[in-house]
C-alpha cells in the first residue's frame, strides 16, 4: 500500500470514515477507528458552539462557517486534540441553506478569509470538502494556498446524497489539483480498493452506518463490530438516549428481521429496552 500522509500527518493506510451529521458520535468513531479507520472526522461543527466536545479519539473536525469569526479561538481550543481541519463547502441540506453555509458559501472572498485564518491558527493539515459547482476550479486555486488536502463527493446539490456520483469530474478535479484528492461518494467494500488507485484517500459514509467493520475488512481482517460494542461505549461516554436510539437503528440494516427490530425501537423508551431489541 502506497505511503499515506496529509501534511505532516502520517496514516496508517488510506481509508477514513466520512464526515456525518448526527451519526459520527465518539462511540462510533471509536469503534471505526479500532476497526482500521486512518482518520475519523465528526460531523460538521459550528465554531461558535458552546457545547463542549469529547474529542477523545482525536479526529479531524469539520467546520461549518459562513465567516471567520470565532475559529481563531475555537482552534485554539481544541488543536492539541484534533488530527486536522475540514472546512465543509459541500453540504446540500435545506439547513445549510438557510444558514448559508456549506455549499451554500459561494463567495470566494469569504472561503478565503477563512481557510486563511484557519492556516494562521494551527499547524495541524487543514482540508476542505467540495461538491460539484462551476467556482470549484477558483476554490481550488484558493485551497492551495492554504490547504493539504482536497475532498470531493461529485454529486450536485440537487442530488444531495441520492444518483450516481459523477466519476468523471472526481477525475478532472484530481487532474486539476496540486494537492492529494480525498474521494467520497458511493464508497463499499467493493469499490474502495479500485477508487485508491485513482485517488490518494477514499472517504466512507453511508457504508459504514451501523457497520464500522467495513475497515477491518478493507484490511483483510473481517472483524465482527456489533450494536453491543457499541452500546458499552455509548455508557462510557455517557451518550444521550436519543443518540442511542438513532444507531441502534443504524445497526439494524446487517440484523434478521430488521424492519420488526426497528418498529420495536421506535416505541422503546430505556437503554435497556433498546439492548433487548437488538439482542
Amino acid at each position: 500500500m502506497k505511503p499515506c500522509k496529509i501534511g505532516s500527518l502520517k496514516l496508517k493506510n488510506p481509508f477514513f470514515l466520512a464526515p456525518m451529521a448526527g451519526t459520527n458520535d465518539i462511540a462510533f468513531r471509536t469503534l471505526c477507528k479500532k476497526a482500521g479507520a486512518a482518520l475519523v472526522y465528526t460531523g460538521m461543527i459550528n465554531p461558535l458552539t458552546k457545547e463542549k466536545l469529547n474529542l477523545e479519539d482525536k479526529p479531524a473536525i469539520q467546520i461549518f462557517a459562513k465567516s471567520e469569526q470565532g475559529i481563531r479561538e475555537f482552534i485554539k481550543k481544541y488543536d492539541s486534540h484534533v488530527s486536522l481541519w475540514d472546512f465543509n463547502l459541500a453540504c446540500p441540506a435545506p439547513v445549510a441553506k438557510n444558514q448559508g453555509v456549506g455549499y451554500f458559501l459561494q463567495d470566494l472572498r469569504i472561503i478565503e478569509k477563512i481557510l486563511r485564518t484557519m492556516r494562521q491558527s494551527t499547524k495541524k493539515p487543514v482540508t476542505i470538502k467540495l461538491r460539484i459547482s462551476d467556482k470549484n476550479e477558483e476554490i481550488i486555486r484558493i485551497a492551495e494556498k492554504y490547504c493539504d488536502a482536497i475532498a470531493i463527493h461529485p454529486r450536485t446539490q440537487k442530488q444531495g446524497y441520492s444518483g450516481t456520483p459523477e466519476m468523471e469530474y472526481a477525475e478532472k478535479i484530481k487532474e486539476m489539483a496540486k494537492l492529494p484528492v480525498i474521494y467520497s461518494g458511493n464508497v463499499d467494500e467493493k469499490n474502495a480498493r479500485k477508487l485508491v488507485n485513482k485517488f490518494d484517500f477514499i472517504m466512507i459514509g453511508r457504508k459504514a452506518m451501523g457497520n464500522p467493520g467495513i475497515f477491518s475488512e478493507l484490511m483483510g481482517k473481517k472483524k465482527i463490530i456489533g450494536f453491543g460494542h457499541f452500546l458499552k461505549l455509548a455508557g462510557k461516554y455517557n451518550l444521550y438516549f436519543s443518540q442511542i436510539k438513532l444507531q441502534a437503528m443504524n445497526f439494524t440494516k446487517n440484523m434478521d428481521n430488521a424492519k420488526k427490530r426497528r418498529r420495536k425501537l421506535i416505541l422503546a423508551k430505556t437503554v435497556e429496552e433498546v439492548e433487548k431489541i437488538m439482542s
